[in-house]
């Protein structure tokens, strides 16, 4: 059984890094599943503290993931025309379209067109409009990053508690 479950937990956690920079799979979540699953068998042990503050953490960075880009938009200069742009964007990103569903170029280019185009409305002016554009990327490319050290952190964790 214990081979089951450590082979198991090793799946999620490989899947939870692919979905931390593959769009459409939640990485965070799959990977905190395979911690969970690791700390099941009897080789892991892992205190209930550290799956809840593990399982908090994941939750925060998987919303984060959707309100960053949002953050970086209006730092960069962005009005509430390029906020609203960007999360429309977001929206549309889930359909992904013409990129597919939840393609990587869809995640990317919708909210960057979305705050573009509302930040163009507002001001009339190209310049400002993708520099508050280039905040929904730079959020994008923040998001992964957070996603990906954490995905791995839990990897590196269950390594740990088994050798």
């Amino acid at each position: 059984m214990n081979t089951l479950l450590i082979i198991l937990a090793f799946l999620c956690l490989a899947i939870g890094i692919a979905g931390a920079v593959v769009p459409g799979l939640p990485g965070p979540p799959i990977s905190w599943a395979g911690l969970l699953i690791a700390s099941l068998s009897s080789l892991m042990t892992a205190s209930a503290t550290m799956l809840i503050v593990t399982a908090i953490i994941a939750t925060i960075i998987t919303v984060l993931d959707y309100v960053v880009p949002s953050l970086t938009t209006k730092l960069r200069g962005g009005s509430k025309y390029g906020i609203w742009g960007c999360n429309i964007g977001l929206i549309l990103s889930i359909f992904g379209l013409p990129f597919g569903p939840q393609g990587l170029l869809g995640v990317i280019f919708w909210p960057f067109a979305g705050a573009l185009i509302g930040e163009y409305i507002n001001q009339r002016e190209w310049q400002p409009a993708l520099r508050a554009a280039s905040g929904a990327f730079i959020g994008f490319l923040t998001g992964t990053l957070l996603k990906l050290v954490y995905c791995v952190a839990l990897l590196v964790i269950v390594i740990a508690g088994l050798f």
